[in-house]
């Protein structure tokens, strides 16, 4: 990471170390799929909050993959770092405009529903088509809860001056 501060190096770390924490503390199983349910997405918004469209990618997923290793989801781990990266880079993404930086609900929310997406055509290869879309509303809902809960603390975090923005 040519050209990154100690400091900016020791957030990509702490938030990557968070995200694997944070998807490994509660996941809960889900249906026909053999996947899980986690709260990783909301620091995996917040990552894209704080760093950027690459700092959402590069938190998003490797923190996340990493949780599945340790978890023994490994058959899962390339397809969570590709698609819990773009979920951090297209929040970024949207947060860099002048809605998604108004409104950070609509990038994370956005962001959210990617990530649902990505895991059911990744999962209609794995699984079938009926399987892959049972994972579907679980998957909606965590994206949904990752969106609301990284807005909210972030609006925290600004408001304690603990992060500029």
């Amino acid at each position: 990471m040519k050209g990154m501060s100690t400091r900016t190096i020791t957030r990509y770390a702490v938030l990557m170390a968070l995200t694997t924490v944070m998807t490994m503390v509660i996941h809960i199983p889900t249906i026909g799929t053999n996947g899980y349910l986690n709260l990783g997405d909301m620091v995996v918004f917040l990552a894209a909050m704080l760093l950027g469209r690459k700092g959402g990618f590069i938190v998003g997923g490797l923190g996340s993959a990493l949780a599945d290793v340790l978890l023994g989801y490994t058959h899962y781990a390339p397809i969570t770092f590709v698609v819990k990266g773009l979920e951090g880079y297209i929040a970024g993404i949207i947060l860099d405009t002048k809605l998604g930086s108004s409104k950070p609900i609509i990038a994370t929310t956005i962001g959210g529903l990617w990530m649902a997406m990505g895991y059911y055509f990744a999962e209609i290869f794995m699984y079938g088509a009926k399987a892959a879309l049972a994972s579907v509303p679980g998957n909606i809902m965590q994206g949904l809860l990752g969106a609301v809960t990284s807005v909210a603390l972030f609006m925290a975090l600004r408001r304690t001056k603990s992060i500029k923005g």
